[in-house]
């Protein structure tokens, strides 16, 4: 169960059977105040060694600003940190199949990702496309959420991520990107 947040006091409503956020009152403070929130929790189908977590924001733009920027692929480089180049290579009503291409120190990884959007629920699932080849990660899968909040949107965008590198190489960098994530994308829909 997804825990949704207003402004005003903590709402609980269940979405699609991913795990409860769980929100304290500390949290929920936090989200009001503007504060990206970042828990533990990988999104459904994670492997145990995976690295990631959730972020949690209020963005006080309406759900249907911040769905456009997100089924957007081409744009994703606007937001996602490192992705310099994002080509959709099929799309349907059903699915998108999206190539990244990814910067990390000077040097550039590309991969591919199967996209599901929601357009009734607003919310968009993926994992890697093994069908083609994936340069940099062994796992990637996650979620964006979109829900109407008082004064906005509620945004919730889950990563769990294993790459090419050792662990320790990229320990918190998982953590960092899903804040400097939604920070731009807050940015971007806010202006």
């Amino acid at each position: 169960m997804l825990a949704l947040v207003s402004t005003t006091v903590g709402l609980v409503s269940t979405v699609s059977g991913a795990t409860s956020l769980g929100l304290s009152a500390d949290q929920q403070s936090r989200l009001a105040a503007g504060e990206v929130v970042v828990l533990n929790t990988l999104p459904p189908g994670a492997s145990a060694s995976a690295h990631g977590g959730t972020a949690v924001a209020l963005m006080r733009v309406s759900p249907d600003r911040v769905w456009p920027v997100l089924v957007d692929y081409r744009g994703h480089p606007r937001y996602y940190p490192r992705v310099i180049s994002a080509e959709l290579v099929e799309a349907d009503t059903q699915h998108a199949l999206v190539r990244y291409e990814v910067a990390v120190g000077p040097f550039s990884f590309a991969f591919h990702m199967i996209k599901y959007p929601d357009p009734v629920r607003r919310r968009i699932e993926w994992h890697l496309d093994t069908t083609h080849r994936n340069n940099f990660f062994t796992e990637n899968t996650g979620y964006w959420l979109v829900v109407p909040a008082e004064g906005g949107s509620l945004v919730t965008y889950a990563i769990a991520v294993r790459t090419i590198l050792p662990g320790f190489i990229t320990l918190g960098a998982e953590r960092r990107s899903l804040v400097e994530t939604i920070t731009k994308l807050r940015k971007l829909v806010e202006e």
